[in-house]
């Protein structure tokens, strides 16, 4: 399932994450790729440091928090956050993600957007597939998440710079189909609570849900 959900993070949060990240050191972001995107990922990614965990831990809480994000990846367990920032000319060329990332499979990837698209050029999130290949670039404090099993790359940055905050997902769900279909539940179950409250087609498709996930969760 390929989602974006806006607002993961709020103007206040938005503009404190941006201002806490323009103080921040960066280092060559190569020393993070797997063995093959290496020698096609050229970026930057800040530093360790406190001001820095500080940040990531503010972002995840944000992403954890969310309803949607929520039920989207039915977070098991997620790697560290990598705070991702592509200067003029930086890009990362076509990869897969490494399939285990510490110790985690990676079930699902996203890419938390912080600056706002029209402050760079370039810079386009590119996911490709047999049929075409979808270029995405949202709102900063918009969230992207995509199967972990997809080919992507970022397009180069031809003015300003694209700051991102990027991770990956171990799901309570293994199977993409099936948290797909959760997720519709989910959604369908919430429009039909705030239409028209509790019900016995609400009272079915919660049971259906929960049996579902009894069936589906490792």
């Amino acid at each position: 399932m390929f989602l974006a959900i806006d607002g993961i993070l709020d103007a206040a949060m938005l503009a404190a994450v941006q201002t806490e990240a323009a103080d921040l050191a960066f280092e060559d972001g190569a020393k993070t790729a797997g063995r093959f995107a290496h020698a096609v990922k050229a970026n930057d990614q800040a530093v360790p440091c406190p001001a820095r965990d500080g940040l990531l831990a503010v972002v995840s809480r944000a992403l954890q928090a969310h309803p949607v994000f929520a039920a989207a990846a039915r977070v098991r367990a997620m790697t560290p956050l990598i705070l991702s920032r592509y200067r003029t000319g930086q890009t990362y060329g076509l990869h897969v993600d490494d399939a285990v990332m510490g110790g985690l499979r990676t079930d699902i990837s996203f890419t938390l957007f912080l600056a706002e698209p029209d402050s760079y050029t370039g810079g386009a999130l590119i996911l490709e597939d047999s049929l075409e290949a979808r270029a995405v670039k949202l709102a900063a404090g918009s969230v992207f998440l995509y199967p972990s099993t997809t080919l992507h790359r970022v397009d180069p940055v031809t003015a300003g710079t694209r700051l991102t905050v990027v991770g990956w997902v171990q799901s309570q769900v293994r199977r993409a189909d099936q948290r797909e279909i959760l997720f519709d539940l989910d959604q369908g179950i919430a429009a039909l609570h705030a239409s028209g409250g509790k019900s016995a087609l609400f009272d079915s498709l919660c049971k259906t849900r929960s049996n579902l996930l009894r069936m589906w969760v490792e």
